[in-house]
């Protein structure tokens, strides 16, 4: 799954404004286990995939984390002992010893699952939306080639496989082969000092100099940029809020206790608006 540049909300807003954006999704899902809000967080990627125009992107990223998911909740049955309603009873499994399955302990491991594949919805739509050039961009001002440099080391990952392939094969012909850790800090090395010796290139030839079509950091904020950062704020706030008040909380052990009052559907309903209101405004998505 790649960027493309699409005509939606998110994709106008500037990237480092669509990242906190989705960053605070994340969040929302990780501070709450509640399956209502987990829901909640889920449908509001969803819209947001769906407004950005890259629905099929996520969805196909929320299938690939299914297996995870069931991993997840099958290993969290097998070897929590916690919980009081046992419905299976496996004897004993050594080295494990006896293993008795609880209704709580699925449930807890369901409920890690669908955290799992929220999170990763939320960086689907991070790597769906956000345009990784112009988000690098913003890190030149901490280091003039430091996002080039980190872009140009993730580029030169098979060059350095076959780097740490030859070094693993010479350090095997030596009497006293040595750790593996020589290797591993070579290849790290080789990784640093190759992308700064490119990015430094690339700079002198004008890579890094502004192009057309391409948002300066500095620019103005647009009405995209206010509206999502708004609702970065408001959704953690709210996020935060709510789990200082004791609102949606969740508990499984001994027993499951999941309440589902008012509370809770409220901050559902105003976790999905929120996450939802800038996709509203489509005026101005062309860039």
């Amino acid at each position: 799954m790649t960027y493309r540049r699409r005509a939606s909300p998110l994709h106008a807003a500037r990237a480092g404004v669509g990242a906190v954006y989705c960053a605070a999704l994340a969040t929302c899902a990780l501070v709450f286990q509640h399956p209502l809000i987990l829901g909640a967080v889920a449908l509001s990627v969803l819209v947001a995939a769906a407004g950005a125009g890259v629905a099929h992107e996520v969805a196909r990223t929320a299938r690939f984390t299914l297996p995870i998911a069931v991993l997840v909740a099958l290993v969290n049955a097998l070897v929590v002992r916690d919980g009081l309603t046992v419905f299976a009873r496996l004897g004993e499994l050594p080295p494990f010893g006896r293993i008795d399955l609880t209704v709580e302990a699925l449930v807890y491991g369901l409920v890690l699952g669908a955290r799992v594949i929220v999170v990763v919805m939320c960086c689907a739509l991070f790597t769906a939306a956000v345009d990784p050039d112009e988000l690098l961009r913003v890190f030149r001002r901490v280091s003039f080639r430091s996002a080039l440099t980190a872009a140009l080391a993730t580029r030169l990952i098979p060059v350095l496989a076959r780097d740490a392939r030859r070094m693993d094969d010479a350090r095997a012909c030596r009497p006293d082969p040595g750790p593996r850790v020589a290797v591993l800090r070579a290849v790290a090395t080789s990784a640093l000092d190759r992308a700064i010796d490119v990015a430094a290139t690339l700079e002198v030839r004008g890579y890094g100099a502004a192009r057309a079509g391409h948002r300066s950091p500095g620019a103005p904020w647009s009405r995209h940029d206010v509206a999502f950062a708004s609702a970065a704020a408001g959704i953690v706030v709210l996020s935060v809020g709510a789990r200082i008040a004791g609102v949606a909380g969740f508990d499984a052990y001994p027993l499951l206790s999941s309440p589902v009052g008012a509370d809770e559907l409220a901050l559902a309903a105003a976790v999905v608006a929120i996450a939802c209101a800038p996709f509203l405004d489509r005026r101005g998505i062309e860039r």
